[in-house]
């Protein structure tokens, strides 16, 4: 058992548990803080397993808090990759309309393009289209110019380095296996020991939901890990694209349907789709586990989801087995796509709260209790606004725990 005594421990050495311990040393630096990661080292899931895309905040709600910290995070980002030298690059964005029901859509992306504030953001003629993406086809475009791309395993890297520096104790290969109250302090039992602190902030990704109920709270959704396969573009073919192109996505969906991504190395990315996983780091087809199975197959969320969006689910599960499937939804962005173009690249998994009525859940969502709070649902784009998320819930947590008083103190 480790003799130290942490004021807070965040669970989770992803971006976003890195994030927060980054934000609250910078804002609290009185607080001694740890991090507790389950793999060898930071950032090994969601983190690192994405397409490096600097979102703008141009498809959320206005008013949601997606929207506020994306735009807010984006910024921030970009400054922060500067500043430390970390590769990034400012493409910009396409959203393609293919058919006449899709032009209102694009619109109103557009109308919340401007409610959020995001820079830049116009609607392009098919003409205008082709003068940014000469291989691309549509009807309308809605040009997002300060998207941008990065690699998020080396902003993980730095933000451990930096959150160390100004003090924090970051233990990796440390699973969590238990967290019991006591009066004034948590015990969190790990594979490395016991660790305490007077609070607690669960930023577990994929296993929020588990180690939210670990510690006592009711969980009111389940974490539906959804994983997304891409392709590549085959580096003889990759001049079809130049930036990103974007479908414009399903309104009823959290997803943005399957797009090229050109990433920051310069390889250009096609997909993903978005299969239910079997397993919650299942990132292969063949990956299942019994727990992670059973535990969504009992919640009665999963069944109403399925119930509803079926249809849907049917055209990603082709999308997922059969290539020319999803070989046809890319040609409608880019038509000169040809199946033997595209080979088998990289997969990742979302960590998707479903709630009980079977809603995937839109807007990220925390929840705060005595001397805990968690982090429940925080998919794309919480990587793009990682450093607004980790301020966020920092000046969450200084309110709810008397930080303030006690740096006076």
């Amino acid at each position: 058992m480790t003799s130290d005594r942490y004021d807070v421990i965040v669970i989770g050495g992803g971006i976003i548990g890195l994030a927060v311990a980054l934000q609250a040393g910078i804002h609290f630096p009185h607080l001694r803080i740890a991090v507790l990661e389950k793999e060898i080292g930071v950032g090994r899931h969601q983190s690192r397993h994405n397409s490096g895309v600097i979102h703008s905040g141009i498809y959320y709600k206005p008013g949601s808090l997606k929207a506020k910290l994306c735009v807010e995070g984006a910024r921030s980002m970009l400054q922060f990759c500067a500043e430390q030298r970390l590769p990034h690059k400012v493409c910009g964005k396409l959203i393609v309309a293919t058919q006449e029901p899709e032009l209102a859509s694009l619109e109103e992306l557009y109308r919340r393009g401007q409610a959020n504030r995001v820079p830049g953001a116009r609607l392009l003629s098919s003409e205008e289209l082709r003068e940014f993406e000469p291989h691309a086809k549509g009807l309308r475009a809605l040009l997002v110019p300060g998207t941008g791309v990065t690699d998020y395993a080396s902003v993980c890297e730095k933000y451990a380095q930096i959150a160390a520096g100004n003090g924090a104790s970051i233990f990796t290969s440390a699973r969590v296996t238990a967290v019991r109250r006591f009066p004034g302090e948590i015990a969190i039992e790990t594979s490395r020991g016991s660790f305490l602190a007077k609070s607690l902030i669960n930023c577990g990704g994929l296993f929020s939901d588990r180690i939210a109920r670990m510690a006592g709270e009711k969980a009111s959704a389940i974490i539906a890990p959804f994983r997304g396969e891409y392709y590549d573009l085959v580096p003889e073919r990759s001049f079809l694209v130049r930036g990103l192109i974007y479908p414009v996505p399903d309104p009823t969906f959290p997803f943005l349907g399957v797009h090229f991504t050109r990433r920051i190395e310069g390889r250009v990315d096609a997909g993903p789709n978005a299969v239910l996983a079997l397993r919650r780091e299942g990132y292969h087809r063949a990956d299942w586990s019994i727990r992670d199975l059973g535990s969504l197959l009992r919640f009665s969320g999963f069944w109403r989801m399925a119930a509803k969006h079926w249809r849907a689910g049917w055209v990603e599960f082709q999308r997922s087995t059969f290539k020319p499937a999803l070989v046809r939804a890319l040609q409608r962005l880019v038509p000169g796509v040809r199946e033997e173009d595209l080979v088998p690249g990289d997969s990742g998994v979302r960590a998707q709260a479903l709630a009980r009525d079977g809603m995937l859940v839109d807007d990220f969502q925390f929840a705060t209790s005595k001397n805990m709070l968690h982090v429940l649902n925080v998919p794309s784009p919480a990587a793009t606004a990682s450093l607004s998320i980790g301020t966020y819930v920092a000046k969450l947590a200084a309110k709810n725990w008397d930080w303030n008083r006690a740096r006076e103190t």
